[in-house]
């Protein structure tokens, strides 16, 4: 496995495999890699001749006050759970290599990014529009992967990708959950011992809305208010936002008639957490 900082060498490296044909799979990233994005890998790997991992932790995601200066990172760890996977290179720029001087372009995609955690996180998504593409057109793969936890990113990468015409296929991985639910994130590390314990409560209220849908409950509200009761009854969790939406548009839907995503985002004491499962009617 290379480990790669040059946009040169690695776009060098990736034009090499294609005039040999070979198909090439990437998974982005911010590191401090858990099972969740090795998941992502695997996928890769089975789609793929040759899977490049970044390992990138964008600057212009982060709002004013957010944790870019904490985020975790672990480069070697990171490198060698990829290496033994079977990884053909990881490309880890730094952040000249990707906005270098004079870069002044950012990529919006409208309607998207309006609510959920567009409304919390101005420019978020531009940014993670704007890196994706950047990253997409030095490695130009033919596949890229991504979860479903982060459900509004994912849509506006899809928007992005095809209003674009950038010829990469989006490859997408359900949910990755610990043993009592919690969706698994790089920012779980962040959380007390307690927190966490409290945390497994967002997975609860989600599967429990679920359950009310399969019973016959089809009013969004409704099924809002039962992921409410679950967690509002840990002290330490503070809810930010619960929405039913588009799963597609990110539009607002107040009834199950077809496949609805409930997202949320929560507060487990300091650290911001999201989560949301796809409700589907009983047919």
């Amino acid at each position: 496995m290379k480990l790669v900082s040059s946009e040169d060498e690695i776009s060098s490296l990736c034009s090499r495999w294609r005039e040999k044909g070979l198909k090439i799979g990437f998974v982005p990233t911010m590191g401090a890699l858990h099972a969740g994005h090795l998941k992502l890998v695997e996928a890769a790997l089975e789609d793929s001749n040759r899977v490049v991992v970044s390992i990138f932790v964008n600057p212009t995601q982060f709002g004013v006050n957010e944790d870019l200066s904490r985020y975790p990172r672990d480069i070697r760890r990171d490198s060698a759970l990829l290496e033994n996977l079977g990884v053909s290179a990881v490309f880890a720029p730094d952040i000249e290599t990707v906005y270098p001087r004079g870069f002044s372009s950012e990529i919006r995609v409208k309607g998207l990014t309006d609510g959920l955690c567009g409304t919390y996180r101005p420019g978020h998504f531009h940014g993670v529009a704007t890196v994706c593409a950047v990253l997409f057109g030095i490695v130009r793969p033919d596949i890229a992967v991504f979860g479903r936890k982060d459900a509004q990113q994912l849509a506006v990468v899809k928007r992005m990708t095809s209003d674009l015409r950038l010829g990469v296929r989006i490859l997408t991985v359900p949910i990755v959950r610990e043993k009592d639910g919690l969706a698994m994130s790089s920012r779980n590390a962040y959380l007390s011992q307690e927190e966490r314990k409290q945390a497994a409560a967002i997975s609860r209220g989600l599967f429990a809305a679920v359950e009310a849908c399969r019973g016959g409950q089809r009013d969004c509200s409704a099924l809002r208010d039962v992921f409410r009761e679950e967690v509002e009854g840990e002290p330490l969790l503070s809810v930010q936002y619960i929405v039913t939406v588009d799963p597609n548009t990110m539009k607002k839907v107040e009834k199950v008639e077809k496949e609805v995503l409930l997202a949320v985002a929560v507060f487990a004491g300091k650290t911001r957490l999201i989560d949301n499962v796809l409700i589907e009617p009983e047919v």
